[in-house]
């Protein structure tokens, strides 16, 4: 049973038929096309003549010429570099990045932009929409959204939430939507307890109201425009009893380390690491400080918590694979390579820059922590990862990257999304965009996870095969337990180097009770998150734009 993890700030009450429109894939596009391998000159708007399939001008050539021009600096200070322009010249600017940029490029289908819809509608037509050897999307990571919102998040900016995080066992009547936590110091942090689903909102049905009235009042009780918002929520907690709660909207920004502890196994010291994201500037000084209380506690292993973790700053994944690992094993190695287009040759086709492997890094960079700090290190040979379908990207790349310079990953929970590739968000006119530029290799230069990283007694006839035992996300104990699912699968391989049959047992009774309901489909309304960054992201952002 698939299940998406999704943010409680933002979320939109979709009907089914809306829901198939949703920025990951599909729409726009029209108009004659071809798919074409071609390069040269052409295009449209801007002072160029007509549109030539397979014929295309530099990006550059459109870049930043707006229909709608801003003025003024965003939240980072920077001034808008907007001029006048065109629907058409942003389009022709996406069609152009697109050809110069995107790992497949000759996989996409040449369309007129003249007759591609919208912007965005135009966009989501540019990607390859081939499959992988298990069937699913080649890329299924193709997306955009408002630069403000981008930034807001990137630089961990505060917005109107409750502070709980759900997970959808079913997204339509009956649906299904659980609390797997909260955000520390939120409205809802020690009022809502993990595993709590959520039964009704103001009074009105969650799980089967199909009306549109009630829908909208679902949508305006569940996602708060503003702080202040008082909400009543039925929940029924894992122990079949039921609560209720009011909770009034405040400003969260979210916390990517949400919890440590220092477990012990006898003499031995486990620490454990609960790290949801890698998105903000604000994840380089809390997995640092978090890591630098694991040395300084002295434990023997560690537990790293990524089953949320989407992914988010390259860099950031880089520095803590460096403090997991330490210096010898990590000197003079490479983290990652990028693999870029065939054209691309030994450069970054984004950056005009040489390509040049990414180390390890071994000192702070100056997103939150001062550029040059020493880092603290574990100088583990091996690290328990705990992970789930929504351990993506940047959170894959540790593992790989670990892997590379020879430490043991032992994976505990289910498969990893499978997204060895990234890109760098691109603003142009307001939006920001995320197209596929590159695959990323390790130092023994293997990055073919596509179908993602499996433990080793999995089922599954794909995904790369760890060490390691499936077990799922045990919604009845609070993260960080030594008695939560996962956490004490984790604890047992390390005792016995084997999976404990519990373990098995308790992964087949709680997928039965998580396919109650499909994640999508059926009939109604449907409760559907847009795509965020930190959902499916490898950013290569560097602080001050290197």
């Amino acid at each position: 049973m698939t299940k998406r993890l999704m943010t409680f700030t933002r979320m939109f009450v979709l009907t089914v038929a809306a829901a198939a429109l949703t920025s990951c894939g599909g729409g726009g596009g029209g108009g004659s096309s071809t798919a074409t391998g071609s390069t040269g000159g052409g295009g449209t708007g801007g002072g160029v003549t007509g549109w030539v399939s397979g014929v295309f001008q530099a990006a550059s050539t459109f870049k930043d010429k707006c229909e709608t021009v801003r003025t003024g600096v965003d939240i980072e200070g920077n001034r808008f570099p907007d001029k006048a322009g065109t629907s058409l010249d942003e389009k022709n600017w996406l069609r152009s990045w697109t050809r110069e940029t995107y790992l497949w490029n000759t996989e996409v289908i040449d369309t007129d932009p003249a007759t591609g819809g919208t912007r965005t509608q135009y966009f989501a037509g540019l990607k390859t929409f081939n499959k992988t050897t298990s069937g699913k999307d080649k890329d299924n990571f193709h997306f955009s959204e408002p630069t403000t919102e981008y930034l807001a998040r990137r630089n961990a900016a505060a917005t109107a939430s409750y502070g709980m995080e759900l997970t959808a066992y079913s997204t339509t009547t009956p649906r299904d939507f659980r609390v797997v936590y909260t955000e520390p110091g939120s409205p809802a942090a020690s009022v809502v307890p993990r595993g709590a689903r959520i039964l009704t909102v103001n009074g009105i049905d969650l799980v089967n109201d199909n009306t549109q009235a009630g829908v909208n009042a679902l949508n305006a009780g569940l996602f708060p425009s503003a702080t202040g918002t008082s909400t009543t929520f039925g929940l029924r907690l894992v122990d079949g009893s039921t609560k209720t709660v009011t909770l009034t909207s405040a400003n969260v920004s979210p916390k990517p380390v949400n919890k440590t502890s220092v477990l012990t196994d006898g003499t031995s010291k486990i620490g454990y690491i609960l790290f949801n994201t890698f998105s903000p500037y604000s994840s380089e000084t809390e997995i640092v400080s978090a890591m630098r209380d694991m040395q300084t506690a002295g434990v023997n292993d560690l537990i790293l918590d990524l089953r949320y973790n989407g992914g988010g700053l390259l860099a950031v994944a880089s520095q803590l694979s460096y403090m997991i690992a330490g210096n010898a094993r990590t000197a003079n190695r490479t983290f990652e390579t990028l693999k870029f287009n065939a054209a691309a040759g030994n450069t970054n086709p984004v950056t005009g820059q040489a390509n040049n492997p990414i180390p390890f890094y071994n000192q702070g960079l100056g997103f939150t922590v001062m550029a040059g700090t020493s880092l603290p290190t574990l100088n583990l040979s091996r690290v328990y990862v705990l992970a789930t379908e929504d351990t993506c990207s940047a959170s894959e790349a540790v593992i790989n990257g670990l892997r590379g310079v020879g430490v043991e990953v032992v994976l505990i929970g289910g498969k990893t999304c499978g997204k060895p590739y990234g890109f760098y968000p691109q603003d142009n006119c307001g939006e920001t965009y995320y197209t596929i530029q590159f695959q990323g290799v390790n130092d023994l230069g293997f990055g073919d996870y596509a179908d993602g990283f499996v433990p080793n007694n999995t089922s599954s006839t794909t995904g790369v095969k760890l060490p390691g035992c499936v077990a799922s996300d045990d919604l009845s104990k609070d993260l960080g337990l030594a008695t939560e699912g996962l956490v004490s699968t984790a604890l047992s391989y390390r005792r016995t180097s084997s999976c404990p049959a519990s373990a098995t047992a308790f992964a087949a009774a709680s997928s039965a009770v998580q396919s109650a309901g499909p994640v999508g489909g059926g009939s109604g309304p449907a409760i559907v998150p847009p795509k965020w960054i930190m959902d499916v992201n490898r950013d290569m952002t560097l602080p001050g734009g290197r």
